[in-house]
């Protein structure tokens, strides 16, 4: 399959990278986490309880104390960005008669993840008083560090950012990568477009972290990805960094113009990696029949950048407004009281048969469309390196909630307004969209779309614009889920729908602009489960 062809069918047509015969080998399936072995360890203790309001704005909403933070700090950031939360066992009924019922054990997280497989590790660099300098990996089943490589690396990092960040002021850099295996094993070739979101969706988990622990975190999706790799010690065949996100205090910013004049020559991977020795490290994996995935391969050498010439800004990341924008409904004019964060982050939950109807207020609505608006970063695809919003729009199909009439909606945070776009209940359209029954819709009040440029970028990143654009899609989905959670709602991620028909709800020109995730959005009543808190 060609690589153009196939980042269509991962968009349009799931079933020609993901096939409905697809055998699926349970009993070989690789762990949820990375386990090193034979590497120097150390221990986090318990966190701290991150009881600080949700802002949904971009600056932090709480200060830890100035200077290097401590052991205890550390072990707060990284367990409530990825840590293991909760234990759960779920009861899964029969679907015939006399047939008997499974228990489906899973380690959940703060985040979402498809199929709860967790195919993104977390990796630091440290640069504080707490642990010796150096590159460390999140051992999420420890809840631990693992010292991957010592010493200070702060030049050989700028250089791989291409100079464009200062890293002398910094706490240190966070690694999101991506494990192509563990959940490819599951869902084929289709775990490329997964691998994007699943990793957004960390970075995203990573801003809203740092914020409330009192840091400003900036993300980087454009670097030397090699270098990035070596220095790791990772693999580029299985495993390969996404996203670095800088963290530093308040006030202190991530870039450094003058630096970045300094450094005019261009950087390759090639130069900065011949004088750093390579890592051999070992780690447990649990598969044995490993098959291969070609085509994951060279996305991801496709996708990669070698030279810091290859660095730009989007053109133009506008989105072009739906020609069928059209009345005006008004929002309610106060926002409903939010949760805080640490109850926020305990209280998302995915739902899936377990929706039921439930009338959603207007109020709530509103808290909820205002708070992930307001999502603001610091990102290098922005050309002004100043914090902005990504460019993603918010859609809602609305159904029982009164002051709005039921139809389609697009939501302008200029004008704090929904525009809409289709007058009506489209829950049926919805629901006959699904390629699975994993939802039943007409339990859900709410169901949104998150919409971004039909391209995928491709005009301004090549073939790093479709990862880019499914890591600012995470990064969105997750404020949406939290500032859901925060008002007592709940909503599941879903890609098994049809975008052809949600487009043609919202009037959507697909080759400008397209439905990139569905998310039902309502109230729930879990089936028999046990679940306990880690």
């Amino acid at each position: 399959m060609q690589l153009d062809d196939f980042l269509l069918h991962l968009h349009f047509d799931i079933d020609k990278v993901r096939p409905v015969d697809a055998q699926v080998d349970w009993e070989d399936a690789p762990l949820p986490f990375k386990l090193y072995q034979g590497l120097p360890t150390i221990a986090l203790p318990p966190s701290t309880s991150l009881q600080t309001p949700m802002s949904g704005g971009s600056r932090p909403t709480r200060m830890l104390p100035t200077g290097n933070p401590s052991l205890k700090e550390l072990a707060t950031f990284f367990w409530y960005t990825y840590g293991l939360t909760h234990l759960s066992h779920a009861v899964l009924p029969g679907s015939d008669e006399g047939r008997e019922t499974s228990i489906l054990q899973a380690l959940r997280r703060f985040v979402p993840s498809g199929g709860a497989l967790y195919p993104s590790e977390l990796y630091a660099y440290l640069r504080t008083d707490a642990v010796p300098t150096g590159f460390y990996h999140y051992d999420v089943a420890h809840h631990r560090l693992v010292l991957l490589r010592a010493g200070n690396y702060d030049t050989y990092l700028e250089s791989a950012l291409g100079h464009r960040c200062d890293l002398s002021s910094a706490i240190g850099l966070v690694f999101v990568s991506t494990v192509f295996w563990k959940n490819y094993y599951k869902y084929r070739d289709f775990a490329y477009r997964l691998q994007g979101l699943d990793a957004g969706v960390l970075v995203g988990q990573s801003l809203s972290v740092a914020e409330a622990c009192g840091y400003s975190g900036s993300v980087y999706l454009q670097f030397l990805d090699c270098a990035m790799n070596h220095i790791l010690g990772l693999d580029e065949k299985d495993e390969s960094v996404y996203a670095v996100i800088p963290l530093h205090h308040v006030g202190h910013g991530p870039t450094s113009r003058e630096r970045i004049r300094e450094a005019s020559a261009a950087v390759t991977d090639e130069v900065l990696t011949s004088d750093v020795q390579r890592l051999n490290h070992r780690h447990y994996v649990k598969s044995q029949r490993l098959t291969p995935y070609p085509l994951l391969r060279e996305a991801n050498l496709a996708a990669m950048f070698h030279s810091t010439d290859e660095f730009r800004g989007a053109s133009n990341q506008e989105l072009c407004e739906s020609t069928a924008v059209g009345e005006q409904m008004p929002l309610h004019d106060e926002d409903h009281r939010l949760a805080d964060f640490d109850t926020a982050c305990r209280q998302r939950f995915s739902p899936a048969l377990d929706f039921t109807f439930v009338p959603v207020s207007l109020k709530q609505l509103t808290t909820v469309l205002r708070t992930t608006a307001r999502l603001s970063y610091t990102r290098d695809t922005e050309p002004t390196f100043q914090p902005s919003h990504p460019p993603i729009q918010l859609a809602v199909c609305v159904h029982g909630i009164d002051g709005i009439q039921d139809g389609a909606y697009l939501y302008t945070p200029d004008s704090d307004a929904l525009h809409l776009l289709r007058l009506g209940d489209v829950r049926m359209e919805l629901q006959y969209g699904l390629s699975m029954p994993t939802v039943n819709l007409f339990q859900v009040p709410l169901c949104f779309h998150l919409v971004g440029a039909g391209d995928h970028h491709r005009a301004d990143f090549g073939y790093r614009g479709y990862r880019i654009q499914q890591m600012e899609v995470g990064i969105a989905l997750q404020r949406l889920l939290l500032a859901a959670s925060a008002v007592g709602l709940a909503g599941h991620p879903l890609l098994g729908y049809d975008e052809a028909v949600c487009d043609r709800i919202y009037h959507f020109d697909s080759k400008r602009q397209t439905c990139l995730i569905q998310v039902p959005m309502g109230r729930y009543r879990k089936q028999s489960r046990f679940e306990g808190r880690l």
